[in-house]
């Protein structure tokens, strides 16, 4: 039988078809505010060029992260260029093969829970510490002095996944506040429904709790425990954008986003 998500909250961009759905999310990069440029307009526009890729039928299911080159190929081209870098994560359900393929640059990511356990998670990738693996765009007096990494790159893979799995994709900062045991708390209460409502609630009270917990001075935090292992004597949440996106495999035929 073939397979759905139901999906719901903050999110980039969700698509379905008759086999298929696609889940998207990118993070931009910060430091372009301190020359003027607003660091949501680059993911943003990445995200955009990605659904017209589906929405048009120009993409292998079986491999998103071609989806993620032909979007920033689709931007490099633009006579007006969108200055910026992110990372990006776009994850595809093939209902018939009862499969997600995943492609992910940078440190957002994507994990599965089952029965109470990740039983899958994307790779994070770093240059080094809080340096994440990213597209850019830079104007031409900035080449050199912006990482910029090549959509070949990415870290890809496939999985197969059951009814009642739940997925969810994050930004860094969802990720560097909480651990993989509070995550798992939250979502392994949702391997048996099937409304909308409580999936939202789900998506809403990670992103809250994560939230809490960068503002907190005290709290040693997975970005603080990661710090500390390389010799850097750092305590508290990180203060960060956050965007959570949580969707559950199921046999009915909608899928909610």
């Amino acid at each position: 039988m073939p397979l759905n998500f139901i999906a719901t909250d903050v999110m980039i961009y969700g698509l379905k078809s008759y086999c298929l759905h696609f889940l998207g999310v990118a993070d931009g990069v910060g430091g372009w505010r301190n020359y003027g440029i607003d660091p949501s307009s680059f993911p943003r526009s990445l995200m955009m060029a990605c659904e017209r890729m589906v929405r048009t039928g120009h993409f292998v299911p079986q491999s998103p992260a071609n989806i993620i080159a032909a979007g920033y190929s689709e931007m490099l081209e633009q006579k007006v260029l969108t200055l910026g870098s992110s990372t990006a994560c776009v994850v595809s359900l093939h209902r018939e093969e009862r499969t997600i393929y995943s492609a992910n640059l940078g440190d957002s990511g994507f994990l599965v829970v089952r029965d109470g356990e990740i039983v899958h998670r994307s790779t994070e990738q770093q240059h080094y510490f809080n340096t994440p693996y990213q597209l850019a765009m830079a104007p031409p007096s900035g080449d050199g002095l912006w990482l910029s990494d090549s959509p070949d790159v990415a870290e890809t893979s496939s999985f197969k996944v059951q009814d009642g799995d739940i997925l969810m994709l994050a930004t860094d900062g969802l990720f560097d506040n909480l651990s993989e045991d509070m995550i798992v708390r939250t979502l392994e209460s949702l391997h048996s429904t099937k409304e909308e409502e409580k999936i939202q609630s789900a998506a809403c009270s990670i992103a809250e709790h994560a939230y809490k917990l960068s503002l907190d001075p005290d709290y040693m935090s997975p970005f603080a425990l990661s710090a500390c292992d390389i010799g850097i004597d750092l305590r508290g949440g990180k203060p960060d954008d956050i965007t959570c996106i949580v969707a559950r495999v199921t046999h009915q035929s909608d899928i909610f986003l």
